[in-house]
């Protein structure tokens, strides 16, 4: 099926070519390193004998956080790493805060079989591990016909993704085969590749490892210089809106406005999902007649009504002004949701649309622990959200109830460590 794949890949990457190019200069800053993308990935030095290498393959912003502690426990440990990622924003992350941690950092090459090989033999990883939904064919194809070893790390399978392969299962067993290890987020990802005919015996639950980031927390004062930056007043409730998608903004607004309404003194902090719709949201703010302020514009002149954080790598420390946090790409139309685990891990109380098909477990944990609520549309978003806001008790207990949560459900780094060096010592049996 490999060579069904290699032929029809070009074609369906010609097809949609217009799309992304599209999409990459509307989201800007893929220039840099863009022949990274055709398998000519950034200089590297030679391998040194009796050292380790891992190509380590990261998305983009959340995964580029999560992997921080076992970037730094490898580095520690005088393993070499590639760190490679697939968005512009986990390019520029990767490159202010792991230089010093790995060999090299690149963009992923296109996963077509000259740009793939060109890359492996670049590269020459002793390890190759892959982080959560990235399942790349020829990636895998490549890494079997040298006798790498690849590791899946907080592997999940969304709601979405997990239909369309129970449909076709050969796909499920055609994007998994070249794995050899799957370290599953959780229980209920392990059950989904089981049922795909994934071998269970090579299936491990090490958990989330989202839950073990360190954030580092604000004091009092430094609190209170962020908010004053964004143009949030002391003394108001802030409702937040996390890594939110076009219609989720508009149905926020509308929240502010009902509960100002109920005589509820709050204010609204917007993080959209990609900076890049900055001009969309503020075109949408512009026809409120509320006032705001980007943070992208520097320190706000005054307080304002509406703080919108159009920035990278920025919303774990946004996050600790909220008292209330909706999780964006949650409301219909969109699917999949974007990660509660931050604002859970802060102790926030949370609420989420109906469709969080990629963190569903997390979802239900939270929820049947009460520290969330799910809302079923835009006006369920409003009434939650107006009846949190007025009620101080209930708000705090679903906050405690996630740093609860949270606190329970850790230790997903060491584990997943745990299983690279186990790898490691079975390649060096091996020679």
């Amino acid at each position: 099926m490999i060579w069904i794949y290699r032929i029809l890949f070009p074609v369906v990457m010609l097809v949609l070519s217009p799309y992304y190019v599209w999409r990459m200069r509307r989201r800007g800053g893929y220039m840099r390193g863009f022949s990274h993308r055709f398998g000519a990935p950034p200089p590297i030095a030679p391998r040194k004998e009796g050292v380790r290498r891992l190509w380590l393959q990261a998305v983009s912003v959340g995964e580029m956080l999560a992997i921080e502690p076992i970037l730094r426990a490898l580095s520690a440990e005088g393993t070499e790493v590639v760190l490679t990622t697939t968005t512009s924003t986990g390019y520029r992350l990767a490159q202010d805060r792991y230089l010093r941690l790995v060999s090299a950092v690149g963009y992923f090459p296109i996963d077509w079989a000259p740009f793939s090989a060109r890359a492996w033999e670049r590269f020459q990883p002793d390890l190759a591990v892959i982080t959560e939904g990235e399942r790349w064919p020829e990636h895998l194809r490549q890494a079997a016909n040298r006798g790498v070893p690849v590791l899946c790390i907080n592997a999940r399978i969304s709601d979405r993704s997990f239909s369309r392969l129970r449909r076709f299962p050969f796909l499920g067993r055609f994007v998994t085969q070249g794995i050899t290890r799957i370290l599953a987020a959780s229980a209920r990802d392990a059950e989904r590749f089981w049922s795909l005919g994934y071998p269970p015996e090579r299936v491990e639950v090490t958990g989330n490892i989202k839950l073990d980031v360190s954030i580092p927390i604000l004091a009092g004062e430094a609190l209170a210089e962020l908010r004053k930056g964004l143009g949030l007043a002391a003394g108001p409730l802030v409702i937040l809106g996390s890594s939110t998608w076009p219609g989720e903004e508009q149905a926020l607004l509308d929240t502010l406005v009902a509960a100002r309404a109920k005589g509820i003194r709050c204010s609204l902090l917007l993080v959209p999902r990609h900076a890049e719709r900055r001009f969309e949201v503020e075109k949408l703010l512009k026809g409120s007649g509320l006032s705001y302020h980007f943070r992208s514009k520097g320190t706000a002149p005054g307080e304002v009504d509406i703080a919108v954080g159009d920035t990278t790598g920025e919303l774990r420390m946004l996050t600790q002004l909220a008292d209330l946090v909706f999780v964006g790409k949650s409301l219909s139309p969109h699917e999949g949701g974007q990660t509660p685990v931050e604002a859970a891990s802060l102790g926030k109380a949370l609420l989420f649309g109906p469709n969080m098909g990629n963190f569903r477990t997390i979802e239900g944990d939270l929820v049947a622990r009460g520290a969330g609520r799910t809302v079923a549309d835009a006006p369920a978003l409003l009434r939650e959200c107006v009846s949190l806001l007025s009620n101080p008790r209930e708000r705090e207990a679903m906050a405690a109830a996630a740093a609860r949560w949270r606190a329970d459900n850790g230790g997903g780094v060491e584990r997943t460590l745990s299983a690279i060096r186990r790898e490691f010592a079975n390649i060096n049996k091996a020679r």
